[in-house]
């Protein structure tokens, strides 16, 4: 049994993930920002059964109440899943300053609070698992997309550089990197690309992949000890042609680039 902290629990993959951990037995810690429930007000120990606790991921005392209260409920963390985050994007001259700055903020800062706020437990264990969502958008970037594509790319190279660091503790990283499947993240969405915003709603609802689906391939990779876990097919696809013919798919992406500028006008 695994003691695991999700954050962005209350909808969508994190929602499906704490279930998904929850089904082989784990205790799970359901964090959200939408949760009213602060940690000095829960009385007992963190699972979902106690409910969630609220997280804002952009605040530090916040984190710190996190660490506090796993501390002394569990006295310690095997899974951290950096989950949370939010949808955005906009193409170069439309998406604004401020739009990049709240969405590293959350996307990328987020993760990098977490990560900080629980790497001296992870060391004084000597074991432990970040898991981090990213995205497809963080390997493959599409036209549009450009504030979105760098935060999640972002979380990669966070990923990547934590395992390198902290594996001589015995502690892994994992990315996960899905495609669009049917979630509520779209609700968070904000920008003034209303265009980009059209397109990311209709792939979002489109999708034949539930939040379950890919919850349930991330467990899957996260047995397997994958490092990089892309769970659904077509981000597969999609990261095989980049990798394998970068001819035909900057071909792909520069048709969709021109393609959302007609749909634009």
């Amino acid at each position: 049994m695994s003691r695991v902290l999700v954050t962005g629990a209350a909808s969508g993959l994190g929602e499906a993930l704490s279930a998904a951990f929850e089904a082989r037995g784990d205790e799970v810690l359901r964090t959200d920002v939408s949760y009213e429930r602060g940690f000095e007000t829960g009385a007992s120990a963190p699972s979902s059964t106690s409910g969630g606790y609220r997280l804002d991921i952009t605040s530090d005392d916040d984190w710190a109440a996190a660490l506090a209260h796993v501390e002394s409920t569990w006295g310690g963390l095997d899974v951290l899943v950096n989950n949370a985050g939010v949808a955005g994007g906009g193409r170069l001259d439309v998406a604004t300053m401020d739009e990049w700055q709240w969405i590293t903020e959350i996307n990328l800062f987020g993760a990098v609070r977490g990560t900080r706020t629980f790497v001296p437990m992870f060391k004084r264990q000597r074991s432990g698992r970040i898991v981090n969502t990213a995205s497809l958008a963080g390997l493959v970037h599409p036209a549009g997309m450009a504030s979105y594509n760098a935060s999640k790319a972002a979380v990669v190279a966070l990923t990547e550089t934590t395992g390198h660091e902290l594996a001589a503790y015995g502690v892994t990283a994992h990315v996960v990197c899905p495609s669009y499947f049917r979630t509520s993240l779209m609700s968070s969405l904000r920008g003034a690309d209303t265009a980009l915003a059209e397109v990311m709603s209709k792939l979002v609802d489109e999708s034949p992949v539930s939040a379950d689906d890919i919850a349930a391939a991330v467990l899957e990779g996260l047995d397997r000890g994958d490092e990089l876990i892309v769970p659904d097919q077509a981000a597969r696809d999609a990261h095989a042609l980049k990798q394998t013919d970068r001819a035909t798919y900057d071909v792909v992406m520069r048709a969709q680039a021109v393609k959302l500028e007609e749909g634009a006008r």
